[in-house]
């Protein structure tokens, strides 16, 4: 199932798992979100409810609309990641990329702030794209991904909640990031994806303040 596939190359990719598959906390339909949330219009939304209790657990979902997981079996990026399908693609991709990465911070007990998210889910766009395309054109160097990622993408305010200086902060501190890897991967190239993967997997594992540190210093 396409979710299980990119919760699994994401994991692969920064050698983290959890004990739950996304498909156990997916959503779609809205009518069964809380009713906080029912009138959102994005197609990609992770719901984290807070204890009552402190020491409780929070409760969280994973909404994704049904429409947009209809259009990724028709054509699944896994098998061929194109112009057609990358939008949906990097919806479902942010979406899995939000659940394993609190999941995964949850069971080391470590908190995650909201920029921590977004910032590592547009580091997981690129770099789980990047290993995609290679797998499926293996001759051929994705010189595009960072441009259609980041130059081309833009806020919607009207799903932004009024974070779009967040959001933007997110995007910037990860684009930064994946310029240095896309210098890294270009110089050194397939041979040594190795020493790549050996930096995204202690970038994951660092906190939110320890990222934007490491990111300004590359820089």
């Amino acid at each position: 199932m396409i979710l299980t596939r990119l919760q699994r190359l994401i994991g692969g990719i920064y050698d983290v798992s959890v004990a739950h598959d996304v498909y156990d906390f997916l959503v779609t339909d809205r009518a069964h979100l809380p009713a906080s949330v029912r009138g959102r219009a994005a197609e990609e939304d992770l719901i984290v409810a807070q204890p009552a209790e402190a020491g409780g657990e929070a409760g969280v979902c994973l909404y994704l609309d049904p429409g947009l997981l209809q259009r990724l079996a028709r054509e699944d990026p896994t098998v061929r990641l194109h112009d057609g399908n990358v939008a949906d693609y990097c919806k479902a991709l942010e979406g899995v990329s939000h659940f394993l990465y609190l999941a995964w911070n949850a069971g080391h007990d470590r908190p995650v702030s909201i920029l921590e998210l977004e910032m590592q889910a547009e580091v997981d766009k690129y770099v789980a794209s990047y290993w995609l395309l290679r797998r499926q054109l293996p001759g051929r160097f994705p010189a595009e991904l960072r441009r259609i990622l980041f130059e081309r993408a833009r806020i919607d305010p009207r799903l932004a909640d009024g974070r779009e200086h967040l959001y933007r902060e997110a995007s910037r501190y990860a684009e930064k990031f994946c310029r240095r890897l896309e210098q890294s991967l270009r110089r050194r190239g397939a041979g040594t994806e190795g020493e790549v993967l050996s930096e995204l997997r202690r970038f994951y594992r660092l906190t939110n303040a320890r990222k934007q540190a490491r990111i300004d210093q590359l820089a």
